[in-house]
């Protein structure tokens, strides 16, 4: 069975994680911006340059998120809650990866954000399914 959280305050959460991917990401999901995304970054250091195949993963990324971040805009429901918490805590792997192979200490900000709304988001279905009897338990 599916959990469901159902409280405002929840579905406030999750828009409002939403929003933060939108503005982040929005500047990823074209060539033309990401070049100026780009360009801000790497005045923070360690970027590579720009390249045709940085651009491409850049602007799927971009893309993916945009839509996604649409998604829980303006169809917010709280399993969007539940997989965006999983997706942050993916991410978060990804970028502790990325930081322990050298990536910009830069990153440690998004990573947080990332582990802060990943955490937030499933706490309430970890709290749910602890309340949840198990048949033949």
């Amino acid at each position: 069975m599916l959990l469901q959280t159902t409280t405002a305050s929840y579905r406030r959460l999750v828009r409002a994680s939403a929003w933060y991917d939108l503005i982040v990401t929005a500047g990823f999901a074209t060539p033309w911006t990401y070049v100026l995304v780009h360009r801000f970054l790497s005045s923070y250091g360690g970027f590579p340059p720009v390249d045709p195949i940085q651009t491409l993963f850049a602007n799927l990324m971009g893309s993916v998120v945009v839509v996604w971040a649409l998604l829980r805009l303006f169809r917010t429901l709280p399993l969007h809650g539940l997989y965006d918490g999983i997706a942050r805590l993916l991410f978060a792997t990804w970028q502790l990866y990325a930081l322990a192979h050298g990536a910009t200490p830069l990153l440690w900000a998004f990573l947080a954000i990332e582990l802060t709304f990943g955490a937030i988001q499933l706490i309430p279905w970890a709290l749910q399914a602890k309340r949840i009897p198990v048949a033949g338990a």
